[in-house]
């Protein structure tokens, strides 16, 4: 599978990335190694999590999908194979909350244990903290770099204004920059990510990946009624089943009967082909799941199937 530059990170990424919030939550341990092994053995070679996963599953208090990676990159011996990406601001706990410089060296070596490495390959400010001064936070992000504890910086749920005024500050101080952004984006939901924040992605040679690549699941075709609403994701599936959502499905329905390829695939596609997006993020929670992943990293959509995608999610 080929690699893409991720930005100005210097790092290289497989052209899919796969999302780590089901570990712990709709993966087990056993079945997220299993997804583990697939996903890298096709060649994908970046995986996404963060601190707060997966809190917000009964019984759980954050951290059940950074201790499941670490353990499988312990038993496959597979560290050197993969980067890792994870995530502060959003889970409280020692030194804090958000992206107090107290929170954030506190939260890195939580990971870093966690995780069982000595160094974070990617490691994201998971949103904004206005409560925070920008300057304090990228001191404490520019401090791990030199410490090494921490290879890129990148930043998950930032406007345009505050991503761009984070650049100048690092810029202005010597610091560490976010070199890659992780913006919520998919053919449903555009606004965010497409005018201003994309132009300055583009400006500045920052990777883009970005999450919900499958609108919680919807994209996949699984919920198209309202019988159809179970499972986890089903809520958020839920609000895309009026409006756009059904003529977007249309569309890609009749894409899959061109190209025999599966519809996570083909919204994957689509995605990946967007202007400034270096890797989509999407989850699995089996092994047959990998594989419409990993297809979509090869999957070619013709101008005329992405105009039409396009022209359906607008």
């Amino acid at each position: 599978m080929e690699q893409r530059a991720l930005g100005a990170s210097g790092l290289s990424v497989s052209p899919i990335m796969l999302g780590g919030n089901v570990f712990g939550w709709t993966a087990d341990a056993r079945t997220s190694y299993g997804i583990l092994d697939a996903f890298v053995a096709a060649g994908g070679n970046c995986i996404d999590t963060a601190d707060v996963y997966s809190a917000f599953a009964p019984g759980n208090e954050g951290g059940e999908s950074e201790m499941i990676l670490g353990d499988w990159l312990t038993k496959s011996g597979k560290r050197h194979d993969v980067l890792l990406a994870t995530k502060v601001g959003a889970l409280d706990g020692e030194g804090g909350s958000g992206l107090k410089p107290t929170r954030i060296a506190a939260a890195v070596e939580a990971s870093l244990r966690r995780l069982q490495t000595d160094v974070i390959d990617v490691y994201f400010a998971h949103r904004d903290d206005p409560g925070t001064p920008l300057e304090e936070t990228l001191a404490a992000f520019d401090a791990l770099v030199k410490a090494g504890k921490v290879r890129a910086i990148g930043a998950s749920n930032y406007s345009a204004a505050r991503l761009s005024e984070a650049l100048a500050i690092s810029d202005r101080n010597g610091w560490t920059r976010f070199t890659v952004l992780q913006p919520h984006y998919n053919l449903l939901y555009r606004d965010e990510y497409e005018g201003p924040l994309r132009e300055l992605a583009l400006a500045e040679s920052i990777g883009v990946v970005p999450y919900f690549g499958l609108a919680s699941g919807y994209l996949t075709g699984k919920y198209r009624t309202p019988g159809d609403l179970s499972g986890s994701r089903s809520r958020a599936a839920n609000s895309h089943m009026e409006g756009k959502g059904p003529a977007v499905l249309a569309v890609m329905d009749a894409i899959a009967a061109e190209t025999g390829a599966s519809l996570p695939a083909i919204a994957l596609a689509w995605l990946r082909e967007q202007p400034g997006i270096t890797a989509p993020i999407a989850s699995a929670t089996s092994t047959a799941q990998v594989g419409e992943l990993i297809a979509s990293a090869t999957l070619t959509l013709s101008a005329d199937q992405s105009a039409r995608l396009t022209a359906a999610g607008r």
